[in-house]
């Protein structure tokens, strides 16, 4: 132990102490404030003095990282994002009974000196000096809020934490040096403002709001004298005070800030007795953060607003900047997410395809004419656990989704989109074989494609001749396959463009007749809003998630907005509208069929059945329905999915009831407009067009100027091959 002097004076040890510490805290920086020439110090101090000169006068203080709360279309909470849970108040909204605490135990003469307390220094310095350890600190409340400063510009990189919070005598002195600087341009209520917005309390708390809301479910304005007690007494360690987990330790150190409060007259001594004499009361709220709170299978629709913010260069124009800003939160989004649609999307593929089995499903769903995605969601729930993935099956990959999903004969309708738009006409008739060799040479946008590979109908009794409307409604593979021949590749893969549709991995569409039954692969967001573009009269939308935009000062951010244009005719629609009508009325698609609605849609059912489809819409929604392996290993033979045993997937019979049960909830109590549909005459006897003024078979369409080369296998007359293109299905028992 240190020995006194008789008399109870320090022992030189002590002096020494002292003087040192006084010194270099007190000599050394003020020096280099009032006397930057002075050399009292020596050559440290000379370095000191010049370091102090050399750091900038003013703190770059960068924007507080908030919650982001991510709202639906009416301002319902879907979930809270954060880095740091923090919201930012002002003093008017914090309890005066938390401002006078923190200054009491922190700073209690942070209203009578400046950003340096000398005479805190010196006591520090004697108490630290008696102990023989760190018994004592020093710094003011805005020295504080500096270092805090620091800490929150270092984020969550560990080594630029330990820089932020090292005990050296530079930082030292770079944190004085703009503390005076804050002192002189803030003032004093300004500083406790920031620094009480700014301080961790632990629990994942930051700032006083999100503390009161933790440990007391209540707003920081309602905290009473031994909450605000409680609060203040965390701030200086947050672990060893913790009122969750060592409630002992917390409540003593509240009663210590209230003696202290009632020594500065902040309270009286009865107030601070009453006070300390009742339990500690928390009413604890435990941190919501991330999409994974998420209600109603919303948590992948949250993911994809965050990659929206990530990917889209409306909210900067590096992924850096973009994520810097989505870390820094503090923004209120509103998106465009329909709470009745969210529900009964997730109500039904919950009800048709159970978590553990051992495929999937997902369904996503857009508004025609505004490109609004309305809601998404999976039968496998978002999260870490078994049978939970943070994959969204329902997006393209870069959007967080996988490599996508061969959508099969869905892809017939934008193939005589095609060739509707090249002046074909609906009652167009071909032999339509059971089996055949795929015509070669075919046009593509570059050249030519001449393979060989053969295509099948599903059952060897589907033979035409037919005509597009029946071809449709029973799904003829090898109808689709003569059609694509005559018009050429380029003409399909310019009008699957204008809908939007590109493969889900981002690469180029593949230009080989198989594109006509599906063997690209695609995202089930972007079937729904390709098959959008036929409910509203052949314009296209391109999806959107978000609304508004607001950061934390009420301003209005910039937002994406849907790209809207024409990809068809209103008639080449309307047409359409009449084809697909006639696969929910008396085709594959029959079980999907909506009642007292008009509705119109397609199946499909891909190579060796990995995945099977149903894609239909509404005048004011359009859908997609997808099941099958994510990882395209499990052929879904003799499968049981939802506790239904099937020898065989088909579109028709597991995607078409999830379909159809979310679109009836999604539209339940909500208009029924009539879809818009072209007359086209029914097929009577062999696949001849019927009806008054029966029309005679079409001769085979003359070859068209080709769009504009729009990517895929440019290299003429290269040969691509799918191992058993039969496998592509279509039509008969109930179809696909």
């Amino acid at each position: 132990m240190p020995k006194k002097r008789e008399g109870g004076g320090r022992s030189r040890t002590q002096q020494a102490a002292k003087f040192l510490g006084v010194s270099v805290l007190a000599g050394a920086v003020l020096a280099g404030i009032a006397l930057p020439a002075a050399g009292a110090l020596g050559l440290a101090a000379k370095t000191t003095v010049g370091a102090f000169d050399d750091i900038p006068a003013n703190l770059r203080t960068p924007p507080l990282s908030q919650r982001t709360t991510i709202l639906d279309s009416d301002g319902g909470e879907i979930a809270s994002v954060y880095s740091r849970d923090r919201t930012v108040v002002g003093l008017k909204d914090m309890s005066p009974y938390i401002q006078q605490a923190i200054v009491a135990i922190e700073d209690a003469r942070f209203y009578s000196h400046g950003a340096i307390d000398l005479k805190g220094i010196l006591r520090a310095v004697n108490k630290n000096a008696q102990s023989g350890g760190v018994a004592q600190g020093a710094s003011t409340l805005t020295q504080q809020y500096v270092k805090n400063v620091f800490v929150e510009e270092a984020g969550d990189d560990p080594d630029k934490v330990a820089q932020a919070t090292q005990q050296t005598l530079g930082r030292k002195v770079k944190e004085l040096k703009y503390a005076i600087k804050l002192e002189e341009k803030l003032g004093k209520r300004k500083i406790l403002q920031n620094y009480l917005n700014i301080t961790f309390f632990g629990e994942q708390a930051y700032g006083v709001e999100s503390a009161a809301q933790r440990y007391f479910s209540k707003h920081a304005k309602d905290l009473d004298v031994g909450e605000a007690a409680l609060l203040a007494g965390i701030v200086q360690s947050p672990t060893r005070y913790d009122p969750v987990n060592h409630p002992q330790a917390a409540t003593a150190r509240r009663n210590t800030v209230l003696r202290r409060m009632a020594d500065l007259k902040d309270i009286t001594r009865a107030q601070a007795d009453a006070a300390a004499a009742r339990p500690v009361q928390l009413k604890v709220s435990r941190p919501q953060n991330g999409c994974i709170t998420a209600t109603d299978g919303a948590g992948f629709f949250c993911d994809y607003v965050r990659e929206v913010l990530l990917n889209d260069p409306t909210f900067g124009k590096t992924r850096e900047t973009r994520s810097k800003r989505w870390m820094q939160g503090g923004l209120t989004i509103r998106t465009t997410l329909d709470r009745q649609t969210q529900k009964s999307i997730q109500a039904s593929l919950s009800k048709h395809v159970f978590e553990d089995d051992p495929v999937a499903g997902a369904g996503a769903v857009v508004q025609p004419g505004t490109g609004k995605i309305l809601g998404m969601g999976q039968s496998r729930p978002y999260g870490f656990g078994t049978n939970q993935t943070q994959i969204n099956l329902s997006v393209d990959r870069r959007m967080g989704g996988g490599a996508g999903y061969q959508p099969g004969s869905t892809f017939k309708p934008i193939v005589a989109a095609a060739a509707l738009e090249q002046g074909v006409s609906p009652y167009q008739q071909y032999s339509s074989p059971y089996k055949m060799a795929v015509p070669t040479p075919v046009q593509t946008c570059t050249g030519e494609w001449a393979g060989h590979d053969t295509a099948q109908n599903e059952n060897p009794g589907e033979v035409g001749p037919y005509a597009m409307k029946e071809a449709t409604a029973k799904s003829v593979n090898t109808y689709y396959v003569q059609l694509i021949s005559d018009i050429g590749i380029c003409p399909a893969v310019t009008m699957a463009k204008r809908m939007g549709i590109r493969q889900a991995d981002g690469k180029p569409l593949k230009q080989v007749p198989s594109l006509a039954l599906g063997s690209l692969e695609v995202s089930p967001l972007t079937m729904a809003t390709a098959y959008a573009t036929f409910a509203d009269e052949g314009t296209y939308c391109a999806p959107v998630a978000i609304e508004s935009i607001t950061d934390d000062r009420g301003r209005a951010l910039n937002v994406p907005k849907s790209n809207c244009r024409s990809a068809m005719s209103k008639k080449t629609a309307d047409t359409v509208n009449a084809l697909l009508k006639g696969v929910v009325e008396d085709g594959t698609g029959k079980q999907a069929g909506l009642k007292g609605r008009d509705s119109a849609g397609k199946t499909g059912t891909t190579d060796s059945r990995y995945a099977a489809w149903f894609v239909g819409y509404t005048p004011n929604a359009a859908g997609a329905v997808w099941v099958g392996d994510p990882r395209h290993q499990r052929q879904m033979y003799d499968i049981t999915i939802g506790g239904v045993p099937h020898d065989k997937v088909y579109g028709a019979d597991t995607p078409g009831p999830i379909w159809r049960d979310m679109m009836t909830g999604a539209l339940a109590d909500r208009p029924a407009p009539e879809l818009p549909a072209a007359t086209i005459d029914d097929p009577k006897g062999n696949g001849d067009q019927g009806g008054k003024g029966k029309p005679k078979p079409q001769p085979k369409p003359q070859p068209q100027p080709q769009p504009q080369p729009g990517g895929g296998d440019n290299k003429p007359g290269g040969g691509w091959h799918i191992p058993g293109f039969p496998d592509f299905l279509g039509g008969g028992n109930g179809g696909w």
